[in-house]
């Protein structure tokens, strides 16, 4: 598969109130369906009392995850009492792997999440990776397999959280790399929040190629020449919101 997250890979504590500054909404420019049900993007009405972190944790090597989950940040932060907090997990090649495989550098204004209790503090989680022969890539197994003492305390029970993907074809596991991804949730006693078909139209448009599935947001890599398309950002802006106000009205319950 191709760069962009295909199967053969291509393209001291951080205080989480140092957000990063999310993509400008795509929503503007009448990229999310109008007629996408309202209920589910701004149902969190009333106040929780309380700021509520929405982090986004995601591995990305050529960009595409990255710009979803810019993206996604844009929706929640749309959503008031909602802070977000941007980080990427470790890298776990080297310097002269990445070079060989032309991978960017990463951008230092995400930081890399200091350690996995970090996300105690978290009140919703999405997670964005790319995909390896239908699973999560290794760097981000490799973060879940470190939140061995979270699991043993149960101290993420009880929390929301989500996937966003990218593949390098069609047939390359929008659906699967998330499904397979669910057991980690589960260990933890996390809840799976999917998208559904909440995006309306959006979601059943077959004019262009677009990533996402019910799972979550997803963009197509291609060969990693591909940058993710409006329909891709808008769904991933979408997704955003929707754990938003998801997580609100859990706070709230």
């Amino acid at each position: 598969m191709g760069k962009g997250g295909g199967c053969v890979p291509s393209k001291k504590r951080q205080p989480p109130a140092n957000t990063v500054a999310a993509a400008p909404s795509s929503s503007s420019a009448g990229a999310v369906p109008r007629d996408a049900p309202e209920e589910t993007l701004d149902s969190a009405a009333g106040e929780s009392g309380r700021t509520l972190r929405l982090y986004i944790v995601f591995y990305s090597m050529y960009g595409h995850v990255e710009a979803l989950a810019r993206q996604a940040a844009a929706g929640a932060g749309a959503v008031e009492g909602i802070e977000v907090v941007l980080r990427r997990v470790p890298e776990t090649l080297s310097p002269e792997v990445l070079e060989k495989m032309q991978a960017p550098a990463k951008d230092p204004a995400v930081p890399v999440i200091a350690a996995p209790a970090d996300l105690e503090e978290a009140d919703g989680v999405l997670f964005g990776f790319p995909t390896r022969y239908g699973a999560m890539a290794a760097q981000m197994k490799s973060f879940f397999d470190s939140t061995g003492s979270l699991w043993e305390k149960q101290r993420l029970a009880g929390k929301p959280g989500g996937f966003f993907v990218s593949t390098g074809t069609q047939g390359g596991g929008q659906e699967t790399t998330a499904w397979t991804a669910i057991t980690q949730l589960v260990h933890h006693g996390m809840l799976f929040v999917p998208i559904g078909y909440t995006f309306g139209s959006g979601m059943f448009n077959m004019d262009d190629i677009r990533g996402g599935s019910p799972y979550g947001a997803g963009v197509f890599a291609g060969d990693g020449s591909r940058q993710p398309s409006e329909a891709e950002l808008a769904l991933a802006e979408h997704q955003g919101k929707y754990m938003a106000a998801f997580v609100k009205k859990l706070a709230q319950a």
